[in-house]
């Protein structure tokens, strides 16, 4: 299948509709935790579903089906049927009010075979399957969740979501789609209860201290030059697609350094962009500061003690720092052991010490000057939410920010199993950006645009 950005195709959308939980739920203002709402996680995420025809679900409308077992499942999730309001000191709490979230029916006259790789990052018809709709995308007093089901004429579908990240993160959201594929299915309950509890983790202790280094919440004076270079208006969206022998051949040029690291495959692969993106940039100064900043989950920390059930914010992005100089000098090893320092920082102190900060720096917002933030969502299973019509074609984040990568399952149109990391760059580093990729490991990488 042949990626192309110049099929022509139209989408007949209904009116959006609210829908509320399929019972009455409790009326109530639930705090969100003081992790759940800093400034950076105040904005919209979209994740694509797409789905082929399965003969065995033929009759079935996965309209119908999404949408009464979305009712279903804001029974037990009912604050994503409220709505953000913000207190003192910029805390965010939700009323859960039962206003409903935002759905929407449509129809697109294309099948899922024309579309072919278009359904990867970047998906260039995103806002045809997941339409913002007028109004809604703020943080404060809109829906919390919006989902659109578009019917292809193949019978396969997309479904577009776009949720609130100050209600969850990927694993939270995981949380909230496996009730409603297991009421598709026809299950009376979910299968796993929902905790809220987050008063419980992630608050501040009283009074609040700030006890580690947090690189990744440095202010950093404004960089004139870097807010030109990363004009979002400007930024091209793209993708890399990792097989398996690719991302043996990293760890091969990682072993000829003589300084071979042990290192898991979201490390190797997100030193390895660091440093091409950072060279691809080519900061004027030798001596800037850049940042590698790792998404990095909390659940399952020693002293913790959050439960699986848990489904707000849970994770940190503590940074690898260096100067641009000898990042792009250094072997690969070198990024990769500072990505490996970095994530042993987050400890349960750490954390404590996050949740501090957000108060007495009421709530900033991530470093995004000269850092790059990288999300590993390839354990968190989008590729695998069934609603019956089998696993999605695609499943994951459409696309990349400015600041943020996402490392996401992809299996090729050759069967391969391999990783597809999206990424934005400015127009004039694409070109060296793909020249250092190739250079580094091998000639089988592909990066799409």
């Amino acid at each position: 299948m042949a990626f192309s950005s110049t099929l022509v195709f139209s989408v007949k959308r209904r009116k959006p509709e609210l829908v509320i939980p399929a019972k009455p739920t409790p009326r109530e203002i639930k705090k969100l935790s003081d992790i759940d709402d800093q400034e950076g996680l105040r904005f919209q995420v979209p994740i694509m579903f797409f789905y082929r025809d399965n003969p065995s679900m033929r009759g079935k409308d996965p309209v119908g089906v999404i949408r009464e077992g979305l009712a279903k499942t804001l029974v037990y999730y009912y604050p994503f049927a409220g709505r953000i309001i913000e207190g003192d000191n910029r805390k965010l709490m939700v009323d859960c009010n039962e206003e409903g979230v935002l759905f929407v029916e449509a129809d697109a006259n294309i099948s899922m075979e024309q579309l072919g790789d278009n359904v990867l990052p970047p998906c260039p018809f995103m806002e045809e399957f997941l339409h913002d709709v007028p109004g809604s995308g703020g943080i404060i007093g809109c829906p919390l969740l919006l989902i659109q089901v578009t019917r292809f004429i193949c019978s396969g579908f997309a479904m577009g979501i776009r949720f609130n990240h100050t209600m969850a993160d990927a694993y939270g959201m995981i949380q909230l789609l496996t009730p409603i594929t297991e009421f598709v299915k026809g299950a009376s309950t979910p299968s796993i209860l929902p905790v809220w509890q987050r008063e419980q983790y992630f608050t501040a202790r009283s009074p609040p201290r700030i006890t580690c280094t947090h690189n990744e919440y440095e202010q950093t004076p404004h960089d004139i030059s870097y807010a030109d270079i990363m004009d979002s208006e400007k930024l091209i969206r793209t993708a890399i697609f990792f097989s398996p022998n690719d991302i043996q051949a990293l760890h091969n040029h990682m072993s000829l350094s003589g300084n071979f690291n042990r290192c898991s495959r979201f490390e190797l692969i997100t030193a390895y962009l660091w440093k091409c993106r950072t060279i691809a940039l080519s900061p004027a100064d030798p001596n800037e500061v850049v940042r590698l900043s790792a998404i990095t989950t909390t659940r399952g920390k020693p002293g913790l003690n959050i439960p699986t059930r848990y489904y707000g914010n849970s994770f940190n992005s503590p940074a690898a720092v260096s100067t641009a100089g000898i990042l792009c000098t250094s072997p690969l090893s070198y990024a990769v052991h500072l990505i490996q320092k970095a994530k042993a920082e987050l400890t349960e102190e750490y954390i404590k010490s996050v949740a501090d900060l957000m108060v007495i720096k009421k709530r900033p917002k991530f470093t995004t000057i000269w850092n790059l933030i990288v999300s590993d969502i390839t354990r968190i299973g989008f590729d695998k939410v069934d609603f019956g019509w089998g696993n999605p074609e695609f499943g994951g984040i459409p696309f990349a920010t400015s600041t943020i990568s996402v490392c996401m399952n992809f299996k090729n149109w050759k069967g391969e199993d391999g990783l597809v990391v999206s990424i934005c760059l400015p127009p004039l580093a694409v070109h060296k950006f793909k020249y250092e990729l190739k250079k580094m490991a091998c000639y089988s990488i592909i990066c799409r645009m």
